[in-house]
């Protein structure tokens, strides 16, 4: 008697290798927690306080910051704060203001900066046609309790 063995063949498997895009992701997930905190993209800017009350507004403000150093920074209806130059921040407002002829604007001035450089960006925002300028402030800390 003859014994025959019969071989069997072995399936191809059809799965895809997922481990390798799992280290691929933690890797850059790990890339991302690290530099997410060097991107400083907010200014600090201490605004004077004051009892004003504050102003309802339909629209988003046109807001020009003014940091300690004297340098501009613009937000045009809730965009990307951005760095500018004085030429630059002329002709951005007045082009905005031209299109908006009823967007508020603001200037926010840092209380550590002179007077003098808050005095030039309501300068140029005349200069660029705006009519009415508005300065933010934030409100006082609540005294005693």
């Amino acid at each position: 008697m003859q014994v025959t063995y019969r071989r069997r063949k072995r399936k191809l498997k059809a799965e895809i290798n997922v481990v390798p895009y799992i280290d691929v992701m933690l890797v850059l997930l790990i890339i991302f927690m690290v530099t997410a905190p060097l991107l400083n993209l907010g200014v600090d800017i201490e605004l004077p306080q004051s009892n004003a009350k504050p102003i309802e507004q339909v629209k988003d403000p046109v807001i020009i910051s003014v940091d300690a150093d004297g340098n501009y920074f613009l937000t045009l209806e809730g965009a990307v704060r951005e760095p500018i130059d004085a030429d630059g921040l002329t002709s951005k407002v007045a082009a905005f203001v031209r299109q908006n002829p009823n967007v508020p604007v603001l200037v926010g001035g840092d209380t550590r900066v002179d007077y003098g450089t808050v005095y030039e960006v309501m300068v140029l925002l005349q200069t660029a046609g705006v009519g009415k300028v508005g300065l933010m402030s934030q409100p006082r800390p609540e005294e005693g309790g």
